[in-house]
């Protein structure tokens, strides 16, 4: 919840698509729900906590396919994300099997992933974009220079993105290894829990760890999908990823000022 919290200040603050605005909202409702059912064991809050995670995967899978798009296919696809979520409710609440909802849940958030991915390397990597415009650009000295510090500026930009999901990516996976162990010697942690007694024992809690990790890594994800927005909007040099080190939390922000020279939007670590 905390991190919801930041994320919608942290996109109000910064004039982020209002897209973000409503998956953070989205995010802080997943929070509520996990935290509402722990604290009743209800099946109502355990349905809040669980679909309340597909419905904000749809949201981000429609600020990825929506980009740049018109608006009948907008339309269309909102629709049919709406739908998607419908059937997936419905269908859980009839068989009230986790194992829908996961794999539900697993395709959508891969679906997304590697979807941002090549939107990531078409319209960011220079050798992918347009030559046209391109060659446009370099028909001056000026126009050359000027492209040869994007090149720069954009290579620096997919270095850190690439950063960003591989840390992103494998704090999320970590959370189900664990989640997965967990259930399958549950029995054992159980007892050893008991062992150790409080308060070193809720190391042990692997449910627990999952709700963290998988809660910082989509964190990650949503905060490299504000940042891949501003690049297909041209805002590169507006906004910067402020990423002081792997062990601090990431977020875009807006910069104080656009230089003319040198790398733009570098994470750099405080000095």
């Amino acid at each position: 919840m905390y991190l919801a919290a930041q994320g919608i200040r942290g996109c109000l603050k910064n004039s982020h698509d209002r897209i973000f605005v409503v998956t953070f909202i989205g995010y802080l409702l997943v929070g509520s729900g996990s935290f509402l059912f722990h604290a009743t064991l209800k099946y109502p809050m355990q349905l809040v906590d669980e679909l309340s995670m597909i419905y904000t995967t749809c949201l981000m899978c429609y600020a990825t396919f929506s980009h740049g798009k018109s608006k009948l296919y907008s339309i269309i696809l909102a629709a049919s994300l709406v739908s998607l979520s419908l059937f997936i409710t419905l269908y859980y609440h009839y068989l009230q099997d986790p194992t829908f909802h996961q794999n539900a849940y697993a395709l959508l958030t891969a679906t997304v992933v590697f979807r941002s991915m090549h939107v990531m390397e078409v319209n960011i990597r220079p050798k992918f974009k347009e030559k046209a415009a391109r060659e446009v650009q370099r028909a001056t000295r000026a126009g050359q220079a000027e492209q040869d510090r994007q090149d720069e500026r954009d290579k620096d930009i997919l270095r850190q993105m690439w950063t960003l999901i591989a840390c992103g990516l494998s704090i999320f996976i970590g959370g189900f290894g664990i989640w997965t162990l967990d259930n399958e010697f549950c029995s054992t942690l159980r007892a050893w829990r008991r062992q150790i007694g409080l308060p070193w024992g809720l190391l042990l809690e692997g449910h627990g760890w999952w709700h963290i990790m998988t809660g910082v890594g989509a964190y990650f994800y949503i905060q490299w999908g504000i940042w891949l927005r501003h690049c297909l909007n041209d805002k590169q040099d507006n906004y910067e990823l402020q990423w002081p080190s792997v062990f601090s939390l990431p977020a875009v922000v807006r910069q104080q000022s656009s230089p003319s020279n040198g790398l733009v939007g570098s994470a750099k670590k405080d000095k």
